[in-house]
């Protein structure tokens, strides 16, 4: 299996985060990227390639042109206004107040293009992100050109950003914009199995009236679990929609007895919609000793899901999202890879 990878992700690094009421610095860091490549090259996965540049134009078929325009912008912005370090939102437009305007500050535009404060930017965030969609969209090409798997390891993650917002360290929606490229380029049917501890609301939010993308999520409960504010089983879609977004909430504490069912019945559903490809928004947050997530998984699991997924003999780009178990995750998430070839 082939890995796309660029070493532009190292310029979206030092940067911070709001957590509990304290500002610390980012469980996004470059080093996750790294741990995971270096398990690429450790198991001799597959060549590691570079990716080519492509056009920002296929994000724009997935996000509002205008919040893509934002965000090369962002950084600028911030320094024009008389700061440096990380610029990060502290006001939103919520219930009663008028979101439908577009502000004019760069503090209050921040806000306006995000769900919470966890999507910041230092100089170099621009370029990791036009670098994580380039990476994202030169694995579906191998995909397409034949391959039966590729690796986009997409850093910064995308499955929290929805058309027009960006949150939970994403801004462009890797995964989605790669479906997109897949219907653009002649596919009539896209499956993506979000396999990450925390919801793909932004995922979710682009797909959820359109019936050409079936959205299968596996994810801690809404009700006690970030991101909060969708996720929940009877969200299925709406209009042309309806059916094709399939939700598995589990609560805290979730085992792998628990979840590899969880993985069975989203795989079911998968086969039966019978998609030309499937993507997998990769996230090994699910792993018990993560710092940030409540599952249990231990890190023998993770070859298993490779298999389950590989059963499906589907053409399958894995998208890298979450996990912040540093040190364990290129074991962790190779481990996917590994049990699918192995499959």
């Amino acid at each position: 299996m082939k890995t796309v990878y660029s070493p532009r992700h190292h310029g979206h690094a030092g940067n911070v985060e709001l957590v509990a009421g304290a500002v610390v610095p980012a469980f996004e860091m470059p080093s996750r990227a790294e741990y995971v490549r270096a398990r690429v090259e450790a198991v001799k996965l597959g060549t590691i390639v570079t990716p080519d540049e492509h056009d920002i134009a296929i994000a724009k078929r997935v996000h509002r042109a205008d919040f893509i325009d934002f965000l090369p912008t962002v950084y600028p912005l911030w320094l024009e206004s008389g700061r440096d370090g990380t610029a990060m939102p502290y006001t939103w437009p919520t219930r009663g107040l008028r979101g439908d305007v577009r502000p004019a500050h760069i503090d209050a535009l921040l806000g306006f293009y995000s769900f919470d404060a966890g999507a910041n930017f230092v100089k170099g965030t621009w370029d990791a992100i036009k670098s994580s969609h380039d990476v994202a969209i030169s694995a579906a090409a191998l995909v397409k050109g034949g391959e039966r798997a590729a690796f986009a390891l997409c850093r910064p993650p995308g499955h929290h950003a929805g058309s027009s917002f960006m949150g939970g360290y994403c801004y462009i929606n890797n995964a989605a914009s790669a479906a997109q490229w897949f219907l653009d380029q002649g596919a009539q049917r896209v499956a993506i199995l979000d396999v990450d501890y925390h919801h793909g609301n932004g995922t979710q939010e682009i797909f959820y009236r359109r019936n050409d993308v079936l959205l299968v999520n596996l994810h801690g409960d809404p009700m006690v679990e970030y991101p909060f504010f969708l996720g929940h089983a009877d969200e299925r879609g709406e209009g042309p929609g309806e059916g094709f977004n399939v939700n598995f909430p589990m609560p805290w504490g979730t085992d792998w007895d628990r979840w590899s069912q969880a993985l069975e019945d989203g795989c079911r559903r998968v086969a039966d919609y019978a998609p030309d490809v499937l993507l997998i928004s990769l996230g090994v947050d699910t792993f018990e000793k993560d710092p940030i997530s409540k599952f249990k998984l231990k890190t023998e699991d993770y070859p298993k899901i490779g298999r389950r997924i590989a059963k499906l003999g589907l053409p399958t780009l894995v998208v890298m999202e979450g996990g912040y178990a540093v040190e364990e995750i290129g074991v962790n998430a190779v481990g996917v890879l590994t049990g699918f070839e192995d499959a």
